[in-house]
């Protein structure tokens, strides 16, 4: 949500602007354009699968209670 997702969906149109590159080296400028929106829109896909692993990580941890070591 902050700047580091912003820095992380940057990373993400440049390397798949690069893949593109290097897959046809002539590619356009509608290639790149499209291949930045699909990098940018696949790193906020990813960022987003990465939080909602976290929280349910989260959940899981705190749904779970410590095993009684009580004696009776």
């Amino acid at each position: 949500m902050g700047i580091l997702n912003t820095v992380g969906e940057i990373a993400g149109a440049v390397a798949a602007v690069e893949a593109a590159e290097k897959v046809d080296p002539d590619a356009g400028l509608l290639t790149k354009g499209i291949a930045a929106v699909a990098g940018f829109k696949g790193a906020e896909a990813v960022e987003g699968l990465v939080e909602k692993k976290k929280e349910d990580t989260a959940d899981d941890n705190t749904a779970t209670p410590d095993a009684d070591t009580s004696t009776t």
